[in-house]
C-alpha cells in the first residue's frame, strides 16, 4: 500500500464524522458531502506527516469549510428548510459505498424544527454551537477556526443555545447586554477622563490586555498583565472607541470615519474586567458584525 492509499484509508476511518458534523452545520446533506470532498482534497494536498492528531485536524478543516459555505448563504437566503435527497454529486470508492439506511437516519438525527432553528443563527453562532454542544468540541479550538478569543466563542454559543431550548432568548441578552454595557461605559468613561479611581474599580487585579499583530501596544509588547500596566496604557486614551455590538457582545469599536479600524473585547466576571482583547487586523475585523451603539 502506496502513502496516499494509506491516507485514504485513515481519512475513510473519518469520513461518517466529518459527514456528521458538516451536515448539522450546513443543514444539507449535498452541501455535507461537498465539504467532506473539499477537506480530503485539503488533506491530500498538504503535509499530513506533520498532524499529530488527525480527527481533530480534519474536523477544523471541516468547520472552517463549513463556515466559508455558511458565510456564502448571506447573499443569496436559500429555502429555509434543507434539502435531504440523497443524490449524491461526489464520486465515492468503492470501499465506501452508498447506505440508504444511514442515510436516511442520518437525515433523521436533525430534525426540520432544528434545522428552522438553526437557520436563525449567525454563521459564527451555528458553528459555536453544533461542534460544542453537539460534538464536544472544546472553546478554544472552535476559537480558532472563528479567530476570536474562547470567551466570545462561549458567548456565541450561549446564545445559539438558548434559542435552540426555546428560552426566552431577548430577555437573556438584554440582562447581558445592560450588565455589560454598564462596565464597558464605565471603563471608556474613567479611561477618557483620566479617572484613575474609576478605572481602578473595574479593572480585576489579574487582569491582561492581549494584542494581535495589526495593534502596536505601548513599548512594542503584544501583552500587559496586571491592573498597574493597563492603568497606565488606558488612562486619559481611548478617545474615539465607541461602545458596540460585535457579534452580538457588547464591547467597543474604533470607527473613526464609519469604517471599523479596530476593536475591544473584553471579558468580564463579577463585574469585572479580567481581560481585552485589542483587535486591529483588517482581516479579523472584517469577519466581525458590528453595531455601534455610542454614536
Amino acid at each position: 500500500m502506496n502513502e496516499k492509499d494509506f491516507l485514504a484509508e485513515r481519512f475513510e476511518e473519518h469520513r461518517s464524522h466529518l459527514r456528521a458534523v458538516a451536515h448539522r452545520i450546513l443543514g444539507s446533506l449535498n452541501e455535507a458531502d461537498d465539504a467532506v470532498q473539499e477537506t480530503w482534497i485539503r488533506l491530500s494536498r498538504g503535509d499530513s506527516g506533520d498532524i499529530a492528531n488527525l480527527g481533530g485536524w480534519l474536523t477544523t478543516v471541516v468547520g472552517r469549510i463549513c463556515l466559508d459555505m455558511l458565510r456564502s448563504r448571506t447573499s443569496r437566503r436559500e429555502d429555509s428548510l434543507p434539502d435531504h435527497e440523497s443524490t449524491d454529486p461526489l464520486p465515492r470508492s468503492e470501499e465506501a459505498p452508498v447506505d440508504p439506511e444511514q442515510e436516511a437516519l442520518l437525515a433523521d438525527s436533525v430534525g426540520s424544527a432544528l434545522l428552522l432553528v438553526l437557520d436563525t443563527l449567525t454563521p459564527a453562532e451555528r458553528l459555536a454551537f453544533v461542534l460544542h454542544d453537539l460534538f464536544a468540541v472544546p472553546f478554544d479550538d472552535i476559537a480558532l477556526i472563528l479567530d476570536r478569543t474562547p470567551a466570545s466563542t462561549r458567548q456565541l454559543a450561549s446564545r445559539a443555545r438558548r434559542r435552540v431550548q426555546g428560552r426566552p432568548v431577548d430577555a437573556a441578552a438584554e440582562t447581558d447586554h445592560t450588565h455589560r454595557r454598564a462596565v464597558v461605559d464605565a471603563f471608556l468613561t474613567a479611561a477618557r477622563g483620566g479617572d484613575f479611581d474609576a478605572l481602578l474599580a473595574v479593572l480585576d487585579p489579574e487582569v491582561v490586555v492581549r494584542a494581535d499583530q495589526a495593534v502596536p501596544l505601548l513599548g512594542g509588547a503584544d501583552e500587559l498583565r496586571g491592573r498597574s500596566s493597563v492603568l497606565n496604557a488606558f488612562l486619559g486614551r481611548a478617545q474615539a472607541a465607541r461602545i458596540a455590538l460585535l457579534d452580538g457582545s457588547v464591547d467597543a469599536a474604533f470607527v473613526p470615519d464609519g469604517q471599523v479600524r479596530g476593536a475591544l473585547h473584553f471579558t468580564i466576571v463579577d463585574g469585572r474586567i479580567t481581560a481585552i482583547d485589542l483587535l486591529g487586523d483588517p482581516a479579523r475585523l472584517g469577519r466581525l458584525t458590528v453595531e455601534v451603539l455610542d454614536a
